[in-house]
């Protein structure tokens, strides 16, 4: 049975940003960060687990040197909006690698998605060989980032 989510406090926040900042901090590396002794940071850090304020841990991998320096974003209008066509394309996106972060959004598009490749060669291939080989996509629109200003996860509140 999963437990009870209890609001969260002024170390549970401590305890998240030091984490946000760097997830491979030791538990003793943690609690002498917050202020706590060890034992009530372990039992505080597995808590925010279990109820989901944690939901993972993950390295933040360079694009560049993985031979996808350039980032895009792209707009896409679906033919149609049924259960079908959102699953199709739900699956579609998790199996391309090159896929980074997709959204389904309000407005004239219908999905947000954010890609990374190598250069414009790199883009028209995942274009022509991977994205508009999906069904039900009608129209795409496309901005290279030239910089990225600020990366980094959920707000946590004050």
């Amino acid at each position: 049975m999963p437990s009870e989510t209890k609001p969260i406090d002024a170390i549970d926040r401590k305890i998240l940003r030091a984490l946000r900042r760097d997830g491979r901090l030791s538990n003793n590396q943690l609690a002498e960060e917050v202020g706590l002794s060890p034992s009530p940071c372990w039992q505080r850090t597995r808590r925010l687990e279990a109820e989901g304020y944690i939901r993972g841990y993950t390295a933040l991998l360079d694009q560049e040197k993985l031979g996808a320096p350039e980032t895009v974003i792209i707009d896409i209008m679906m033919d149609r909006h049924d259960e079908a066509a959102l699953d199709n394309l739900g699956r579609a996106m998790a199996e391309l690698p090159e896929v980074l972060e997709v959204y389904l959004t309000s407005g004239e598009y219908d999905y947000f998605i954010k890609v990374a490749v190598n250069g414009t060669k790199g883009y028209e291939e995942f274009l022509r060989n991977k994205l508009y080989r999906i069904p039900g996509i009608r129209h795409s629109r496309s901005s290279f980032a030239l910089r990225c200003l600020k990366q980094g996860g959920a707000p946590i509140p004050d």
